[in-house]
């Protein structure tokens, strides 16, 4: 990332927990997308199930100016749209529903009414038999097949009383034989990587090898996350963690397809999970939902953000908050103070000193734990890290400590791809080819950074022969 020769006093955020904002109109302007990442977004969302090419084209162009003038790398995310499930119209734009009524799904493509509506996907009515749900209007309306013949289903209404136009569903506890990626998708991801994305999400994972197809689409040239929507996904969560590079726990979806009960639960269990495998975890979705209309959020939704920095999230989300919303900016304010707020209890240091992880037996992770302890011992203000592709600044993230890392890398695309690692402070170096001067460049991009003063203590591994990834091999104290 080359910096630019009028670039501001590089920034250092004060919490460790990242924040992911979702881009749409009421965050287009360069202006608001600066504000945005003064207030605290460190990876920002392209959302590809809306705009065009060319808007989001501009927006990454804004961002990667914006990166050179505050002189810190900024993560962009392409979220991917996936199938996505419709039902047809109604004559009228939308019908009254009564309990215990029939209604009927099928593939006549007439307008509908309080009988019947298109169901443009022959896959579904296949895939379904006697006692399948379909949850539509995000699980605001509930039936259950009763009867099924070839190209239509007979269905009972279990609740809801009003369905709409072109509403979306979700087939609980079905796996359904559907592509994740649609031949929308392969052109949006296409565009995407042209644009210079360091994240690609990718929508309606139901098994590993949706999960294989992305990997080899993207073949290594921006990160892949996978979104937890189906319960599908769940069950084959430890395969799909051995391939991807990320996770985003998408609530919403997730939600509306098994009970509300289970995912506080399910959150824990997975964010627990992705940290052991040393990748980036986002949870996703409602966070600060009300914020779409007004300028504070619910007790509840501040509670929800808390709660996720608790768990030990790498990162929360934002998304219609400042897509559309009327209050992006109030909006990422107020979840930076959430997140900073939570990070100085006392109750959350030690919910992290409590949980960090056993070394896996490797030199290069052996010598990333010692960073840890040794960093805690002596007091030092950050541990630094010379990395070729980010390996040891995941593996020391992975551990949650509660000072900075400081990420020193060759690679412009791994020090953009680090921004939504927890606690990571990504900074690209060159230059350095022994150790005795990457000791010296790691005081001296410590203190230019803000992460240090004269007098203090900083923690490096490095791994020597210099540019060997996953060589770390080296820990060293150095005093500013």
């Amino acid at each position: 990332m080359a910096k630019s020769p009028n670039a501001k006093q590089p920034m250092k955020r004060g919490r460790r927990t990242k924040i992911v904002a979702t881009l749409g109109p009421a965050s287009a302007s360069k202006k608001m997308l600066t504000d945005l990442f003064k207030a605290g977004v460190d990876v920002f969302r392209l959302n590809f199930s809306h705009g065009t090419h060319d808007d989001h084209r501009q927006k990454v162009i804004y961002l990667r100016e914006i990166e050179k003038e505050f002189a810190r790398p900024i993560g962009i995310l392409a979220d991917l749209q996936g199938p996505k499930f419709r039902i047809g119209k109604f004559t009228n734009d939308a019908i009254t529903l009564k309990k215990n009524q029939q209604f009927r799904f099928d593939s006549d493509q007439t307008p509908g009414d309080e009988s019947r509506v298109y169901l443009p996907h022959p896959e579904v009515i296949k895939a379904l038999g006697k006692g399948s749900e379909i949850l539509l209007d995000d699980g605001k309306v509930r039936a259950v097949v009763t009867a099924k013949g070839k190209d239509y289903l007979t269905t009972k209404i279990a609740a809801g009383s009003r369905l709409s136009n072109n509403k979306g569903f979700n087939i609980p506890g079905v796996v359904l034989p559907v592509a994740a990626l649609t031949k929308k998708d392969k052109i949006d991801l296409k565009a995407a990587l042209e644009m210079g994305a360091d994240w690609i999400a990718q929508s309606f994972v139901q098994t590993p090898k949706d999960v294989a197809e992305a990997k080899k689409l993207i073949a290594g040239r921006a990160g892949l996350i996978i979104k937890l929507e189906k319960p599908s996904a769940l069950e084959h969560l430890d395969a799909m963690l051995e391939i991807t590079d990320g996770v985003m726990l998408a609530r919403g979806d997730l939600g509306v397809e098994i009970p509300p009960e289970d995912v506080p639960a399910v959150q824990k269990q997975v964010v627990r999970k992705v940290r052991d495998k040393g990748l980036p975890i986002i949870v996703a979705t409602q966070m600060l939902e009300s914020m779409i209309d007004n300028a504070r959020p619910t007790r509840a939704e501040a509670s929800d953000v808390a709660t996720a920095v608790y768990d030990g999230t790498d990162a929360v989300m934002l998304s219609a908050e400042t897509a559309s919303g009327k209050y992006p900016l109030e909006s990422v304010k107020i979840m930076d103070r959430i997140c900073s707020s939570i990070e100085q209890d006392q109750t959350y240091h030690h919910m992290m000193d409590s949980s960090h992880l056993d070394s896996e037996h490797s030199t290069s992770d052996a010598i990333t734990l010692s960073a840890y302890h040794v960093a805690k011992d002596v007091g030092a203000v950050c541990i630094a890290n010379y990395t070729t592709s980010g390996s040891t600044t995941l593996r020391t993230s992975r551990q949650r400590p509660s000072v900075p890392i400081l990420c020193m890398t060759e690679d412009d695309h791994v020090a953009h791809r680090m921004t939504l690692s927890y606690g990571v402070h990504a900074v690209c170096v060159g230059g350095v080819s022994r150790f005795k001067k990457a000791v010296e460049k790691a005081i001296e991009v410590s203190k230019e950074q803000g992460l240090a003063k004269k007098g203090d203590h900083i923690v490096l591994t490095a791994g020597v022969p210099f540019g060997t990834p996953g060589s770390t091999n080296i820990l060293r104290i150095a005093e500013i």
